[in-house]
């Protein structure tokens, strides 16, 4: 191989020449192939985390409410009374820009397996998704490849893909982004851990075959930018089989309901490298595995062939040799290839086997915890800028009527029904909310009490300031999971970056993470686990900078939960908070000035806290009937979907006040220099609109105390008309803003080519 290309194995492979040396001190030898291939995944950005691991120690992890953390397959949440959440997000961006349908469902399948190997049954996807503009016909194929692979695994598994979000952005034209996030329920005495313990103790591989397909996704694909040679990767992307892994899942969760397992782990990234080095560092010990027991798919394979593997829906279990028969015997019942196919021993060391022939020998703890780490020198990009642009810099628009529904139109803002409804968001009946609002709010069966579930991700303005950006996307996830009465919880994120040997992505990374950091300590939201996403990059051209949090938070009673549509005439409608509206870093700035340029708005996170414990504290006390975020396309379009989504009106005076009024007064508290385009369709971190009875007003102004929550208008008719200091700048039939917002994907998507 090495003669031909012309290059050493270990270049091949993806590691660098000091990689190598320290692979071999560590060995105390050179490693002959198989040893290499598996410390060159084990090493890998995917797995070893060499750029990201010094900067991801400083996230809070640790919370009142947190069983697990990082560090296993996901994190566990308590929830009471016995109960947990087990959740996680990953991505699966490589595959899927290569083969869009089993990069998207494998993807699924991955995430699935790390909720299970945790004992909990997964009750919900979520899939925050990523393209270029729709306008490319490529864009549309990847689109449509990608839906289709996450409606075919989770319907065919049973699990709801009950939320998520999709954006459309030059940026992503090279590399999208396909995150995926799970969410299970469990026994708080059933949860499971990778912890390989007792040497003697058997290991059992059970699931499908073993096969070629995804060998060195985690090294050559996943931890290495895009070129000419993009497509030549695709045999690295994995082939899924969701009717394998439903029976993989009731395999497992019986094996725990019966007691069978010492440990659990799923076959992901790095195939049995990774599972099986990972239990053994986990428990202290060492594992001895004879891989000529395999069961394969494919003939004459190699064992650095089988080792590295990354076939799906395999998973590997420690059980007790009292127990084996047991074990095995349930694997037979779902028709599951189980294999014992080794053992636990005390030398902290891997052994594999070839029959009787030993073909690797290395040190566990070298595989798992000595991957090199890098700091990087970090380069601020040039377009980072500490001013916004000035107002004056963006030119007046002639009709804000067609402002608004220009933005309506926009993908990033329009229905996403064509995306949703391909998926079965109805299975396992616990919905209590429908897709398309805040969050969705899942019930737990037998109690009052609910989980709500969001992902959120803002690439554009990470790129503009990466660490204000992380601060506002936890602080809307939280915002969003509140608007429902939800109590955020807990994190999982997804860090999708470019190359971070590269200084000026190095120091995104580092921004986003301390941004993020200081958000989550902030909302009390620990992160739990989630997954770092480098090389997103093709041809030199990096995606935004783009971490995206998954959130979970608690509903004390899913019969008072809230969606952002306007309930009924006469409602009055309070805007909450005095956040600046900012044309920077907004859909306005791109879909109406054409350009990504200028400072966003940092958040006030204290008094983004107390904003949302105001609007959680209203929903329980049964004052609010509706609640929205200001988020993209600023405060016209929040007033439109909740017009769309409730199907009525309103009148609306933003009669601008220097000064923060109380909820009784008619002013906005809004400044009275802002323009009124920037005023409507300026985006900031921090504004909530709500709706309440004309008879809960006082009890609500006295809820709020001094907090800034303003009186804007009422709820009426079938018209959003706007006003600013009374001047008319929107007057618009809630019908034709819905045809806007209601047809526009499904009509870009059937005009592409």
């Amino acid at each position: 191989m090495s003669a031909t290309n012309q290059k050493p194995a270990y270049e091949l492979l993806g590691l660098k020449e000091k990689e190598y040396q320290g692979i071999c001190d560590a060995m105390g030898r050179e490693p002959n192939y198989t040893e290499l291939a598996v410390f060159s995944l084990m090493w890998s950005e995917h797995c070893g985390y060499k750029h990201s691991r010094p900067l991801l120690k400083n996230l809070p992890t640790e919370g009142e409410r947190i069983l697990q953390g990082p560090g296993e397959n996901a994190g566990i949440i308590d929830i009471g009374d016995n109960l947990a959440i087990a959740m996680k997000i990953e991505s699966h961006n490589h595959p899927s820009a290569i083969e869009p349908f089993q990069g998207a469902a494998t993807g699924i399948g991955g995430i699935v397996r790390d909720i299970f190997a945790m004992g909990a049954r997964p009750i919900a996807n979520l899939d925050p998704l990523h393209f270029g503009p729709l306008e490319k016909s490529r864009q549309k194929y990847l689109l449509e490849g990608v839906v289709e692979g996450i409606a075919a695994y989770g319907n065919c598994m049973g699990i709801p893909t009950v939320a998520g979000e999709i954006h459309f952005e030059d940026a992503y034209e090279g590399n999208c982004l396909i995150n995926v996030m799970c969410v299970g329920l469990v026994e708080q005495d059933k949860i499971l851990r990778a912890k390989a313990e007792g040497p003697g103790n058997l290991v059992l591989l059970f699931g499908s075959t073993t096969g070629r397909d995804g060998i060195g996704g985690a090294s050559i694909l996943a931890s290495a930018e895009f070129d000419e040679t993009a497509q030549e990767k695709r045999p690295t992307v994995q082939v899924g089989d969701p009717f394998t892994e439903k029976k993989l899942l009731e395999a497992c969760l019986e094996m725990r309901d019966k007691g069978l397992l010492v440990a659990l782990q799923d076959l992901g990234a790095a195939g049995l490298s990774s599972s099986s080095s990972e239990m053994a560092s986990k428990g202290g010990v060492g594992i001895d595995m004879d891989i000529s027991k395999v069961p394969l798919r494919e003939q004459d394979m190699e064992p650095f062939e089988i080792m590295i593997s990354e076939s799906q829906e395999r998973m590997l279990a420690v059980v007790t040799p009292e127990l084996e028969t047991e074990a095995l015997a349930v694997c037979e019942k779902w028709d599951l290839d189980a294999v014992i196919i080794g053992k636990i021993t005390d030398t902290k060391r891997m052994r594999v086997f070839l029959g009787d022939e030993l073909v690797a020998d290395m040190p566990v703890d070298a595989l798992v915890d000595d991957a090199p780490t890098y700091i990087v020198e970090a380069v601020r990009p040039a377009h980072e800028v500490d001013d916004p642009l000035p107002e004056d810099h963006y030119r007046h628009p002639t009709d804000l009527n067609e402002t608004l529904t220009t933005l309506l139109r926009s993908p990033n803002i329009c229905d996403k029904r064509w995306v949703y409804e391909q998926y079965d968001h109805m299975v396992q009946t616990n919905n209590a909310i429908w897709p398309g609002a805040e969050s969705a709010v899942l019930r737990i069966k037998g109690r009052q009490s609910g989980v709500a579930l969001t992902t959120d991700g803002n690439g554009r303005r990470c790129y503009l300031d990466p660490r204000r950006g992380a601060r506002a996307v936890v602080a809307e996830a939280a915002r969003n999971l509140s608007c429902t009465g939800a109590k955020p919880l807990a994190v999982t994120n997804c860090l999708n970056f470019g190359n971070p040997e590269k200084g000026e992505i190095y120091h995104q990374f580092r921004e986003a993470v301390e941004g993020m950091a200081e958000a989550c300590l902030a909302f009390e939201t620990p992160v739990t686990g989630g997954n770092v996403s480098f090389y997103n990059e093709s041809f030199g051209q990096a995606v935004y900078p783009n971490p995206v949090v998954g959130m979970m938070g608690l509903v004390e009673d899913v019969r008072l939960v809230q969606t952002p549509g306007f309930k009924d005439e006469g409602d009055v409608v309070l805007l909450l908070g005095n956040a600046r509206p900012a044309a920077d870093g907004s859909e306005y700035q791109l879909r109406i000035h054409g350009e990504v340029a200028g400072r966003i708005p940092d958040v006030d996170l204290e008094m983004e806290k107390k904003l949302q414990l105001l609007v959680r504290e209203a929903i329980l006390e049964g004052l609010v009937k509706s609640a929205h975020d200001v988020s993209d396309g600023g405060l016209a379009c929040c007033l439109a979907e909740s017009a769309i989504d409730g199907g009525h009106g309103a009148v609306i005076e933003l009669a601008s006040s220097q000064a923060s009024q109380g909820a009784g007064d008619q002013r906005s508290g809004l400044q009275a220099d802002q323009r009124p385009d920037l005023l409507l369709f300026g985006e900031a971190p921090g504004l909530i609109v709500v709706t309440v009875e004309e008879k809960n007003l006082e009890h609500f102004a006295q809820l709020a105390q001094d907090l800034p929550a303003h009186v804007i208008g009422r709820v009426e008719g079938d018209r959003l008309v706007v006003q600013a200091a009374g001047v008319e700048h929107i007057n618009i039939p809630v019908a034709q803003a819905a045809q806007a917002w209601g047809t526009a994907l499904e009509t870009l998507i059937g005009d592409v080519g």
